[in-house]
């Protein structure tokens, strides 16, 4: 088992429950003006609550059970595996006189039953509050891009709270169906979310991947649910920004994974035979409706990719699951620069205070400022801030 140990980064005046990287944030509340205009719409409608909570409900464990659209190949595959098996199937129970061969009408029995397996085994397919909330009116124009008409349309309602006057409760907010044609038409911050799963391939995926990269001047943040399939879909994505596919390269600057990856390798949850998520927990306040639980947790998994040089990143580890404290030490795991995902046992007597209490405080997605030093040189375990790691595969 290899074994390796870490050591906190220098950090004066350190206060443990407010250290450099630490970025859980607390349950999250959607602005009052959202909520009412939520509301609004509902009775507009003649919508229940109790009718669109069951809706929103049904939504979201479809969502989260789906996989990625089939590609054409695999279908085919998927297709001649069953022929195979139900044709030898039936061909023992033909009354046909060549017992090799089926008739005409047991042979259209055979094509229909295989459409009728790949439909039920295979899935089909044909924010500005936020930015707002952050940076109010420093930033000078919002384009909210989405193929559906409708939604839209909701969209635009939702920005206008409670308010009959058709006017945005922020100016500068334009709504298109498709993204701008021109290559010089580019945006400081460029946002994809929940909309990957949406697209029916993965050459389609690819491409929406890489016209939202030539869009991006800055920051590309895409985030997916934290399933398997967002997973792997985002780590499709950072893959095909950092090999940099495109033919015509329109901005020479080179892509940087700015979170949450502290690495440019391959995800080591994708490199066993078993891969694993990775994904991260935020605690939000839903709508205000009767049924609705106080707090409610969402799962997901996100990419932030940056252009230009990261080199004033550092390349702390981040903890990717639930950090357990226990009465006299503490389980985390963590994602490291060097590509591998780590299991840390920290206790105060053998590592140090201060990277006990850090660890002690810490939440699921921060960042730990410490390094990784080689075992020979390591300080001993009365130093201030050493920390024996077991390498979790």
């Amino acid at each position: 088992m290899a074994v390796s140990t870490w050591v906190l980064r220098g950090c004066p005046g350190l206060v443990h429950r407010r250290f450099p990287g630490m970025l859980h944030l607390k349950a999250v509340r959607l602005p009052p003006a959202l909520a009412a205009a939520a509301d609004r719409l509902l009775l507009l409608r003649g919508s229940s609550v109790q009718n669109m909570q069951s809706k929103a409900k049904a939504l979201t464990n479809y969502l989260w059970s789906r996989k990625r659209p089939p590609e054409a190949g695999d279908l085919r595959r998927k297709a001649r595996q069953l022929e195979r098996q139900l044709r030898e199937e039936m061909v023992q129970t033909s009354s046909s006189d060549t017992p090799a061969l089926l008739n005409v009408a047991d042979e259209q029995k055979l094509q229909n039953k295989i459409l009728a397996m790949l439909r039920k085994t295979t899935y089909h397919w044909e924010a500005v509050r936020a930015a707002h909330s952050f940076w109010g009116e420093s930033l000078n124009e919002y384009v909210c891009v989405d193929s559906s008409a409708s939604m839209l349309s909701v969209a635009e309602q939702l920005l206008q709270g409670d308010s009959d006057s058709q006017t945005p409760h922020f100016s500068t907010v334009y709504f298109r169906q498709f993204l701008p044609v021109s290559p010089k038409v580019k945006f400081n911050l460029v946002v994809s979310a929940f909309s990957l799963n949406e697209l029916p391939s993965l050459a389609e995926r690819m491409e929406t991947i890489q016209t939202l990269w030539r869009k991006t001047d800055d920051f590309l943040v895409l985030v997916e649910n934290g399933t398997k399939e967002g997973h792997q879909m985002l780590m499709e994505a950072r893959e095909v920004v950092l090999k940099g596919g495109d033919k015509l390269v329109h901005d020479p600057r080179e892509a940087q994974v700015f979170a949450p990856c502290p690495h440019h390798l391959p995800c080591p949850r994708l490199s066993s035979q078993k891969p694993l998520s990775c994904n991260f927990i935020q605690a939000y306040h839903p709508l205000p409706f009767s049924k609705n639980p106080e707090v409610q947790e969402e799962r997901f998994f996100f990419l932030i990719l940056r252009r230009g040089s990261g080199e004033t990143e550092e390349p702390w580890p981040r903890i990717i699951q639930r950090v357990l404290p226990l009465s006299r030490h503490v389980h985390c795991h963590l994602c490291c620069a060097d590509g591998t995902v780590q299991h840390a046992v920290i206790t105060a007597r053998r590592h140090g205070r201060d990277l006990y209490r850090c660890v002690r405080c810490s939440h699921w997605g921060d960042r730990l400022p410490v390094v990784n030093v080689p075992e020979e040189i390591s300080p001993s375990s009365g130093d201030n801030g050493s920390a024996q790691t077991e390498d979790q595969s």
